[in-house]
């Protein structure tokens, strides 16, 4: 059986699509500009006064810029078709297992940075002793950005919606390409203590 054209599964023209997508590009982006000016500059520290207090700033916008995108995503959801061949126990089990796999390994990773560490703290100079290598670390470079992804993915197999993986599918290039500037910055800050070690 073929698949319906992409224009008759998509909207193209519905703009909370553009609104979602919009969204998952802005957010790592906008954190991860602010993050490298706070290590370089430290202005959210000196606004707000201490590093702590400025990761407790930054990490609530982040969470508050994260609801947004995933109220966006689902208002998006409802504004598009649905594909009924979606519409079956094995693609709503594969939605559910993707979620539960995704919330683990999201989890998990905010259980063993800490609060601190998962909203950016080394970038304001909050360091962990030591690089985490358990459980999520020990399975995946970035355990939150792929569980982030599955948990996009499992809700848009479970709203049936084909809108839903095309903006999962901008989720996963915008964090493929996060994971690389995020990952070698993190990685430069940690290799600067050593050396001053």
């Amino acid at each position: 059986m073929a698949l319906p054209p992409l224009a008759s599964l998509v909207d193209f023209t519905q703009p909370t699509l553009w609104l979602a997508i919009g969204h998952v590009v802005f957010n790592p982006l906008a954190w991860n500009i602010i993050a490298q000016n706070e290590y370089r500059k430290k202005t959210i520290t000196r606004l707000v006064g201490t590093p702590h207090r400025g990761v407790a700033l930054l990490g609530t916008a982040i969470f508050v810029a994260g609801l947004s995108r995933d109220l966006v995503f689902a208002w998006a959801m409802e504004h598009q078709p649905k594909l009924d061949t979606l519409d079956t126990p094995l693609v709503k089990y594969s939605g559910y297992t993707s979620i539960a796999l995704g919330l683990l390994f999201v989890l998990s990773s905010t259980y063993r940075l800490g609060l601190v560490n998962t909203y950016l703290g080394d970038y304001f100079g909050l360091l962990m002793d030591r690089r985490v290598t358990e459980f999520p670390f020990n399975v995946l470079e970035h355990p939150m950005y792929y569980g982030s992804t599955l948990n996009f993915f499992g809700t848009a197999l479970l709203r049936t919606s084909p809108a839903g993986l095309l903006i999962t599918l901008s989720v996963a290039i915008v964090y493929q390409i996060a994971q690389g500037y995020e990952g070698d910055f993190t990685g430069k800050i940690y290799a600067e203590r050593e050396k001053k070690e």
